[in-house]
């Protein structure tokens, strides 16, 4: 694989990190980032195969990241996984909840169950992960929870009301748990990406008069990349952005209305 050039951020190595939804795309991004740090990497996903080839490409003589199958809807599952992580890896001093999904749906189509599906997928897994890391991640002297948002619901996105509710929500709760936290040294953010040019998105989404309308609409006429999410994400959990919290961190080009 092509490597990418990351600064170093040496209080990070061997720091327990924990990424959910790190299989692919951005979270893959996530992986490989935390990886090159020397950091101690456990990943969460339900796509085995992708899992065990990311695992494959980055593993290295001194270092393997621990993959662990797990649908995230499963909240008494996540726990266990996390346990896991810290009998195994110790306690996580970095937790990335990633995992997400943006299927597009109409409001008319949406029933009870596919909403509550919605927001299991994308919103009650980071509150509940947060919450099960929180003790021993207190206990090692703090740490830096990231949660993702998603810039859909800024632009008021029509066609996925379940998905932009999920994200705005993100954005209250890592106001919340910044407040509760803090105390313990724990810091709480929120990276809110733009359109990141992942695989799944060029191959799903990005039309050429969709990329058109985005690049329109942004101040930075390049594409944004999983990697250039990953090195923000490493500047918030590492000590060179140790007193930011409680805050949204866009990096979206410059998008604008």
């Amino acid at each position: 694989m092509n490597e990418v050039k990351y600064p170093q951020y040496p209080d990070l190595k061997n720091k327990t990190v924990l990424i959910t939804g790190g299989g692919s795309g951005i979270g893959s991004s996530f992986v490989k980032a935390f990886a090159i740090q020397g950091c101690k990497i456990a990943f969460i996903d339900i796509n085995e195969n992708i899992s065990k080839i990311l695992v494959k490409q980055i593993s290295s003589k001194n270092q393997k990241p621990t993959f662990i199958h797990c649908d995230l809807e499963d909240i008494n599952e996540l726990k266990k996984s996390i346990i896991k992580v810290e009998n195994e890896l110790g306690p996580i001093r970095v937790l990335i909840n990633n995992a997400a999904n943006d299927q597009r749906h109409e409001p008319e189509d949406v029933t009870p169950e596919y909403w509550e599906k919605r927001l299991r997928l994308n919103l009650n897994h980071h509150f509940f992960a947060a919450q099960a890391v929180k003790s021993k991640m207190s206990q090692a002297g703090g740490g830096a929870i990231i949660n993702m948002g998603s810039i859909s619901w800024h632009m008021g996105m029509e066609f996925m009301p379940g998905y932009t509710s999920s994200k705005a929500a993100i954005e209250g709760l890592t106001q919340s748990l910044a407040r509760a936290y803090g105390k313990d040294l724990i810091r709480v953010n929120c990276i809110i990406p733009g359109q990141v040019w992942t695989a799944r998105q060029m191959s799903e989404h990005l039309s050429p008069e969709y990329e058109k309308f985005m690049m329109d609409k942004q101040c930075l006429p390049e594409k944004i990349l999983p990697e250039d999410v990953a090195q923000l994400a490493l500047f918030l959990a590492s000590d060179a952005g140790k007193m930011c919290t409680r805050r949204n961190y866009f990096i979206d080009a410059g998008i604008g209305a």
